[in-house]
This record gives C-alpha cells, sequence and structure tokens, in this order.
C-alpha cells in the first residue's frame, strides 16, 4: 500500500490520510536521506520529509 497523493503535503497532513486507513500503523517521520533499516514491517510507514516537512517520497508500508 502506498499514497502517492501525500507528495508535497505536510507530513501532519499525509499522516493523517494514512491513519485514516491504519489507525494503528506505527509512523515514522525522516528527513529526505536519513539512514533506515531495509527491513520489511507491515506495520510501518515512513514519512521522508525536506527541510520544510513537507513529503517528498511517496510514503509506503513497510
Amino acid at each position: 500500500m502506498d499514497w502517492p497523493d501525500c507528495i508535497g503535503k505536510t507530513w501532519q497532513e499525509a499522516e493523517a490520510i494514512i491513519r485514516k486507513e491504519y489507525p494503528n500503523i506505527s509512523v515514522q517521520v525522516l528527513p529526505k536521506g536519513s539512514m533506515v533499516t531495509m527491513d520489511y514491517r507491515p506495520e510501518r510507514v515512513r514519512i521522508f520529509t525536506d527541510e520544510t516537512g513537507k513529503v517528498v517520497d511517496v510514503p509506503m508500508i513497510g
């Protein structure tokens, strides 16, 4: 599952959209380019942002 419509929104707006569908999912908000583990976790979504807090990559489960 992914949310391409979140690109350009604030991370707060993106989180609200995601939580409407998956209220109990773990949401991680990170700066673009952050080092992350490559493990797949179906209960996690990462939101990557720019310096202004806007979403720059498509958030997806994993």
